[in-house]
């Protein structure tokens, strides 16, 4: 194909694929199946490899993300992005209905009524077109430059229809995370033992966050647009017409939308929308009120903050009593033990309500909840269901204040094993490493990418393998067989679903490679010990040379000592290490308490018992003895990577702590260099700010040399 062919193609698929993903997202009427679109896409993306010079910035295929960026541009808002004055009663509402008839001169004011959607404020800016630019509302003047994180959002359009955009057109909307959504990712933190999001909101706030659009595009974002900002090329009398004009380019509008120019009207619209908003995908806690004629929003003008055009009146959140009849302990997947408060059933916003989290000891002291209590139950955020207050006038005399441990003697009801309160932490948690409710995460951790990197063991594979009792500790993995794991069932008694002996192979043959050739760092990490991530797990392997070393470490027996405040420099012993930040003292103890255990100590049997014996991967204890005679020629040095290199970030980390060095993620006056390629931003400004040189790769090359 010549590149006037592919040219021409490229631009063909792109435009089907525009018109494919409008159809989906918008209209709700599909004409193809997802695995017919998944060819279209991949089609595109070969082609963009083959001929990259031919890649658009906008091309579909840039909705998976890109690589991470080092941090947020700023820009300003050409108009800028103002809030919206909230009311709190029917009163209020009078007032301001009162305020636009009496400003504008005449008996009724035609407006509009639309839901106030809980989600993030942002600009998005077509130019031509094309999509130029997303930025959060910030300050309302100058906002955060999201472009790469708002495309890998489906719904929003990274072209407009040809002929049918104006020459610039912004949209303001919000980005939020539907309801099915949200409760689909704090399932899957929950199984991965990651802290869950407290409501949807938050959770896009932190995905829009995210410097790595590749993660942004995992988490299920969505968009909806409710007003402008800049237009040009475009004549609009009302924001009817606004609403037709993003019809007309495919641009999701808010919905639904309710039309009055009386106060009666508007409160009959708002007691509706409160009826109807809890069968809305997204979360809405107000309704958002606004002149709809463009000329009387002029004539209206607005303070510094905020439209005299517009007002968002906020719904009140609905609490009901109901009986509290007793309180559970739910064992989470990290080993958290959570109280639950088990209800009599009460219809709060919109769903019936029978229990409801307690999250932790220190909560339930707080609000002095005790089992047969009357109680106050809300949605957090008109989703997660609470417990606001006790009413205690209603309580039964003879009740008796409730404790966690208590209730379960001291022991996890999961495994019966011990259980305790972490020195920092308000949650009790299970510490027996071998805890069924855990062990499927343990798992998941043994193999994941950054530890062991044992492929095909899955969320499924991991959580079977251990409900079906054939993996009880990560260790059990290596005696899995090809026959075994060919027909072991991954499905239901019902639907039996079998892995296969393709995928039972590559689990063997990545064990196999595990034993024999990942280094003490990766097997350190992919044990979950508390406190220990990879930073602390590549510095533990640096200073000891085996497991056994470990577990005994006259250095981590010294460090556990130190309290808050005292430098590592203090203890004669330790000032010869040049021991790293990442291990401290509670590394020290959780590490030393982990292998004086019973658990630790069965790990390291079984171990021994499968020939297990991993090698340090950068081991230099005396980082500067062994600069001196040669072998490790960056020890002691700390390094950030920046911008665009010849070769992944994690390359070149993995070479820079094999000679002794250490990598972080941010720069400060420790940082001796900054390893910097094309690009390289805000950390390239402020190495320079504090004087911290600025190396390239040839400059590294010629430093190990």
């Amino acid at each position: 194909m010549t590149e006037v062919e592919a040219a021409a193609k490229i631009a063909e698929l792109s435009a089907e694929l525009d018109r494919h993903n409008r159809l989906y997202y918008i209209d709700a009427a599909p004409e193809i199946s997802d695995l017919e679109y998944d060819k279209l896409f991949r089609e595109l993306e070969v082609l963009e490899e083959q001929f990259p010079n031919l890649a658009s910035p906008n091309s579909p295929t840039k909705r998976v993300g890109g690589a991470p960026i080092d941090g947020f541009e700023q820009i300003q808002h050409a108009v800028p992005m103002l809030s919206i004055d909230d009311v709190f009663s029917e009163e209020e509402v009078e007032d301001f209905f009162k305020r636009l008839v009496k400003n504008l001169g005449t008996e009724t004011v035609p407006v509009i009524i639309e839901p106030k959607i809980d989600g993030v404020a942002v600009s998005i800016v077509y130019r031509d077109g094309e999509l130029e630019y997303a930025a959060t509302r910030g300050d309302g003047t100058t906002g955060d430059v999201i472009t790469e994180n708002v495309k890998t959002i489906r719904s929003v359009p990274i072209r407009l229809p040809e002929g049918k955009a104006p020459t610039i057109l912004e949209v303001r909307g919000e980005i939020f995370m539907p309801n099915a959504g949200f409760a689909k990712l704090n399932e899957d933190r929950d199984a991965a033992g990651l802290q869950t999001f407290v409501n949807p909101r938050n959770a896009a706030a932190g995905a829009l966050k995210l410097l790595d659009s590749r993660e942004v595009a995992k988490r299920p974002l969505d968009f909806i647009g409710h007003g402008s900002g800049q237009l040009e090329g475009v004549k609009l009398k009302s924001v009817t017409d606004f609403h037709d004009l993003l019809d007309e380019v495919g641009i999701p509008k808010n919905r639904p939308i309710w039309h009055a120019d009386s106060l009666e009207g508007i409160l009959d619209a708002i007691r509706e929308l409160d009826e109807k908003r809890h069968e809305l995908e997204y979360g809405t806690d107000g309704a958002v009120i606004k002149v709809i004629d463009l000329a009387d929003q002029e004539q209206l003008g607005a303070t510094s903050r905020a439209p005299r055009w517009s007002a968002a009146f906020k719904y009140p959140p609905e609490q009901k009593e109901t009986l509290l009849k007793s309180i559970t302990i739910q064992v989470g997947r990290t080993g958290t033990l959570t109280p639950v408060a088990e209800l009599e059933p009460v219809f709060v916003s919109g769903t019936t309500v029978r229990r409801a989290t307690l999250h932790n000891q220190d909560e339930i002291d707080r609000k002095d909840v005790r089992v047969g209590d009357t109680v106050v139950v809300h949605k957090a955020g008109e989703i997660i269901p609470e417990v606001i207050r006790v009413v205690k006038d209603k309580r039964d005399l003879l009740s008796v204040p409730y404790s966690i441990y208590d209730e379960v003697d001291g022991k996890c009801p999961s495994c019966g094993g011990p259980i305790e309160q972490p020195e920092g932490f308000v949650a009790w948690k299970c510490v027996n490493y071998a805890c069924p409710a855990q062990m499927a995460t343990r798992v998941k951790q043994f193999v994941s990418r950054k530890a062991l990197d044992i492929e095909s063991v899955g969320t499924i594979v991991a959580e079977k393998l251990v409900e079906r009792g054939r993996v009880t500790s990560p260790l059990d993995l290596f005696t899995l067989t090809v026959e075994e794991l060919g027909t072991f069932n991954i499905g239901t008694d019902d639907e039996p679903r079998m892995l296969g002996e393709k995928n039972g192979a590559r689990i063997v043959q990545t064990c196999e490679r595990a034993k024999n050739e990942k280094p003490l760092s990766k097997w350190i990490y992919s044990l979950g010990i508390p406190q220990v991530g990879e930073s602390a797990s590549a510095e533990l392997a640096r200073l000891h040379q085996n497991f056994a070393e470990l577990a005994e470490s006259p250095v981590l027996q010294e460090l556990r000592t130190f309290k808050l405040g005292q430098r590592k420099e203090d203890s004669p012993f330790l000032a010869e290490y040049e021991i790293a930040s990442e291990v401290g003292p509670t590394v020290a103890g959780s590490v030393l308490d982990f292998f004086a255990g019973e658990t630790g100590r069965a790990l390291l049997d079984r171990m021994a018992e499968l020939g297990i014996d991993p090698k340090p991967d950068n081991y230099a204890p005396k980082p500067a003895a062994a600069a001196a005679s040669g072998d490790a020629p960056l020890a002691g040095k700390t390094f950030v990577i920046t911008g665009k290199l010849s070769a992944g970030r994690d390359e070149f980390k993995a070479k820079i702590q094999s000679l002794g060095g250490k990598v972080t993620g941010s720069i400060s006056k420790n940082t001796d260099f900054l390893l910097a390629g094309e690009g390289g931003g805000s950390k390239r400004t402020k190495a320079e700010t504090l004087e911290v040189p600025v190396i390239s790769e040839e400059e590294l090359e010629a430093m190990i040399s």
